[in-house]
């Protein structure tokens, strides 16, 4: 019984550090992505997605694997949350510009904040922040590309509609959003090619392979594309199971 009992706690120590490796894992996962109507004057274009940090501090190892590869930089919300001090936002902010330019979209945990302080610090560090609007991108011959972000879906402060406004009509469309359920609202005449978005940490911890939520994912849906994220930080304990952390590097071209 005494055996039995030392075994158990043995493997139950394992699991823990197993769950906090997962949780602390510094895994950068590359996507190539075609689309027949990619505009071919962009040549391919890379970018850095990173949504959910949460509590952490990215870590250097993260950056060093994205810098020089990365066109455009996407936090997909919850960059921060309400424990967390404003200096470590600061700090991750200046790691994320050293590959590139920064666009961020808000998440549930974001508005828990200062959310005020947090948008001022965003302007101050030359952040795009996309809250129902678009950036649009040309190439030299004239094709565009618009990256389009929605405000919090969970406090209904999105408004999709705005943002397809400020995006340019003919362009190609990548919209950002903390909560993957804004596809939902997309129609076939958005022509919304990628939807960017995290907010369910892939079920963080699964039990026997349960979870409320799915492990992030790819999934071709009938009116776009969507990337889930498990994300790069978690929510409540430090742990995961199933669903270790991750951000993304997508490179997309024509083909």
């Amino acid at each position: 019984m005494i055996i039995i009992l030392v075994l158990l706690l043995i493997l139950g120590i394992a699991l823990i550090f197993f769950m906090v490796k997962e949780a602390f894992l510094n895994h950068v996962v590359l996507h190539e992505m075609i689309f027949e109507d990619f505009p071919k004057s962009f040549g391919s274009v890379s970018i850095f997605f990173i949504s959910d940090i949460h509590k952490r501090l990215i870590s250097d190892d993260i950056i060093n694997a994205v810098n020089g590869k990365t066109d455009i930089v996407i936090i997909g919300g919850d960059l921060t949350e309400k424990s967390v001090p404003f200096e470590r936002v600061k700090k991750n902010l200046e790691k994320l510009k050293q590959a590139g330019p920064v666009y961020f979209v808000w998440g549930n945990n974001d508005y828990e904040t200062d959310f005020r302080k947090l948008d001022a610090i965003l302007l101050d560090y030359g952040v795009k922040v996309l809250d129902n609007t678009a950036a649009t991108f040309e190439s030299e011959n004239g094709d565009k590309l618009s990256l389009l972000g929605v405000d919090e879906v969970g406090r209904g402060r999105d408004r999709l509609d705005l943002a397809l406004l400020d995006a340019e009509d003919k362009s190609f469309k990548i919209l950002a959003s903390h909560y993957p359920n804004i596809t939902d609202k997309i129609l076939p005449e958005h022509n919304i090619r990628l939807v960017l978005s995290g907010h369910t940490h892939g079920g963080q911890i699964h039990i026997f392979g349960y979870s409320p939520f799915e492990k992030g994912k790819v999934e071709k849906l009938e009116n776009t594309i969507v990337l889930i994220s498990n994300g790069y930080g978690t929510t409540g304990v430090p742990l995961r199971l199933g669903a270790p952390a991750q951000c993304h590097l997508i490179t997309i071209k024509n083909g």
